[in-house]
Order: C-alpha cells, then structure tokens, then sequence
C-alpha cells in the first residue's frame, strides 16, 4: 500500500513536469502558449523567409530557405485533395538562382490556386517566386531588389563564363515577364539602372511601384491574399461543375 502511495504522487508530478515544458518550448519557439489550429483549413500557407540555400549549406546563424524543404511540401499539397489552394508568402533577401527558379516553376506548375504575399522584401531571386503564382500581391510598405545575378566561388576567366552568367540572368528575366505583364525592356531597364543603388547596380522597387510596372498584380494585405484565393477556389469549383455537366451531355 505505501509503495502504491508513493508512486501515485511521481506520475502525477511527472505529467505537470511535461505539461509546463510543453508550454516552455511553445514560448520559447513561438512566444505564445497555444498554438493555432488548421486542421479544418482547406489553404496551405507555405513561408519563404531569409536566405534561399541551394547546394551549398549557409552557417547555421543564416535564416534560411531549404528547397528541398519547399519542394516535397509543395508535391504533398497537389497531391493532397483536402487543400484547395497554397498562399506563398515571402520576406527574403533571395539566394541560390538556381533553387529559386526550381521553387518558381514548381509554384507555376501547381493545378491548384496560387498566391503569392511579399512581406517586408522579395528580393533578388525572390523576384521570380513573387510572380510565379496565378496572382501576387505586396505590402505597401515591402520592397523588392531588382539587380545582375553573381557568380561566387571560383571564376574562370574566358569568354564562356560570361555567356553562362547571361544565359542564366535570361533564364530569370524570361520567367518574370512570362508570368507578369511587366515588359521585358521595362525588367531590363530596373535590372541594369545605376544611381539607385549605393554599393550595386539595379533598383529597388517599393509596393505601389511593383504594381505600376506590372512585376505585382496588387497592393494588399493577407486578408485581401486570401479572399482573392477563395475566389480563385470558388472560380475553379464552378468550371469544374461545368466541364462535369458537359462532358455527362456528351456521353448521354
């Protein structure tokens, strides 16, 4: 009897030990006790923040975007019958060209609605992910860094490097003018402008600017990102039930 009294107390000390670490570690990762439930939801959100890595792994300081993170998410979600349509939002500097155009052409590929928010910045080979969705907004506030790519690392220098630099930069300049309205002389002249900015050549673009040339469909917030992705459901719901009720007409 008194080892049973005994050890009645330990579980239940055991279980508030686990409990308080387990709002420990919510407010040490998130600065809050609950977290959010999206089970119900039919969007997925999925973040682009920091650095974009590609091949090479950045120091462990560096906020960054894995791509063979964001990849395996976007397949699950095109697969995933329950989610109806994917918000990308993004606060990053850019990074590996490379692993950005991978991500924009798996955004643009998706059967499913796409938005894509630029908060705070959308810079460099974050240009191109901006635009890969069927419609893009950007905070009024957030900016977004127009410039050449680089090459780090080993340069060797003949004429070769310089055609591998201006096939890939065509690479970019082609995919942003494919899925904006931005003209490509327009994208040209930002990329190239010297004056704008101190220590490099390009522009920076602020929200109401993006729009004016055509690089982003609109000024807004998250709201207006996810009424416009719930009319893009509602829209693909509707042409569904109509190519349904035509194809049953034609076998009838």
């Amino acid at each position: 009897m008194s080892d049973r009294q005994e050890t009645a107390p330990n579980q239940d000390g055991n279980k508030q030990n686990d409990k308080s670490d387990g709002i420990l570690n919510k407010i040490q990762q998130l600065g809050q006790t609950n977290v959010p439930q999206m089970e119900q939801s039919n969007l997925h959100c999925i973040t682009i923040i920091g650095q974009i890595e590609g091949h090479t792994q950045l120091p462990p300081q560096n906020k960054t975007t894995k791509y063979e993170h964001i990849i395996p998410q976007l397949v699950a979600a095109e697969q995933n019958p329950k989610v109806e349509g994917l918000m990308i939002i993004l606060n990053t500097v850019g990074g590996d060209v490379e692993a950005g155009l991978a991500i924009s052409e798996m955004i643009s590929s998706l059967s499913k609605p796409t938005v894509t928010l630029v908060l705070g910045g959308g810079h460099s080979i974050g240009v191109p992910i901006a635009t890969s969705s069927d419609y893009s907004y950007i905070a009024e506030t957030a900016t977004m860094t127009i410039h050449p790519i680089r090459l780090t690392g080993l340069v060797i220098g003949v004429p070769q490097t310089f055609e591998y630099m201006d096939k890939m930069q065509d690479r970019v300049i082609q995919f942003v003018t494919r899925h904006s309205t931005v003209e490509e002389e327009k994208f040209k002249e930002l990329m190239f402008s010297k004056g704008n900015l101190t220590r490099d050549i390009g522009t920076n673009v602020v929200g109401d600017d993006a729009v004016k040339y055509g690089i982003i469909n609109e000024v807004g917030g998250i709201g207006s990102a996810i009424k416009k992705l719930n009319e893009m459901i509602e829209e693909r719901k509707e042409q569904n039930g109509d190519d349904q009720s035509g194809s049953e007409g034609v076998i009838q």
